[in-house]
């Protein structure tokens, strides 16, 4: 879902930009964003922003929870499919193809970027940690969706833009793997020695991969 759909990257970037504005802190965005960055938390955790506040001993409860509302709201406001990504669903639905998402946000979160995303109708599950019980690499999101969408690992395609979180555990299970390369900020994770059945390094390439595969999942 996040980068792979849209650039939730962005979204976050410009929630922190906008608490930065708020708290009149001149700093690049990118200062705050980094505290998102580190394993303390979680990506979207909102004791990131108070770890923030407080080394910059401007933390008060008031403006702590103005900060999170700020972020939450701007977060999701930013969030926007590629261009093209629409337009891969629809032909994707139309082709009878039951679709699927795995991601590491919690339910209330992943719904809200769908619905804000207008993509919440093309994806028959939504697997989140709150409903698998685990968070990838682990394999049990993974065969929850499959079990949603009634299909054996070989029927599907793992479309996904980290190669250690998304691509490994699916070739693990047997899934044939798409490598969105366009939306992976962290190539750092990637790894020789996992290698994608394809990889797309633009959401174009994205739909002659699919548009070259649609045999083989509807089989």
């Amino acid at each position: 879902m996040d980068n792979t759909l849209f650039n939730f990257i962005h979204a976050q970037q410009a929630a922190c930009r906008a608490v930065l504005l708020h708290c009149g802190d001149g700093s690049d965005p990118e200062a705050l964003f980094a505290y998102f960055r580190r394993p303390v938390h979680g990506f979207e955790d909102y004791g990131n922003i108070r770890d923030f506040l407080r080394d910059r001993d401007a933390f008060s409860d008031l403006l702590f929870a103005e900060c999170c509302g700020i972020y939450e709201e701007e977060k999701v406001a930013a969030v926007t499919p590629y261009p093209g990504i629409r337009a891969i669903l629809e032909s994707l639905e139309r082709k009878g193809i039951p679709l699927g998402i795995i991601t590491d946000a919690e339910s209330g979160h992943a719904a809200r970027r769908l619905e804000k995303a207008g993509l919440a109708p093309f994806f028959r599950t939504v697997v989140t940690p709150d409903r698998s019980g685990a968070r990838k690499p682990d394999p049990r999101p993974f065969l929850l969706a499959l079990r949603e969408l009634e299909a054996s690992p070989r029927q599907c395609a793992l479309i996904g833009d980290s190669i250690r979180r998304d691509i490994l555990p699916a070739q693990k299970i047997g899934m044939v793997t798409v490598y969105a390369q366009y939306g992976d900020g962290y190539r750092a994770d990637s790894t020789e020695s996992c290698r994608p059945d394809y990889t797309a390094k633009t959401v174009a390439e994205m739909e002659r991969v699919l548009a070259g595969m649609t045999g083989y999942l509807q089989e």
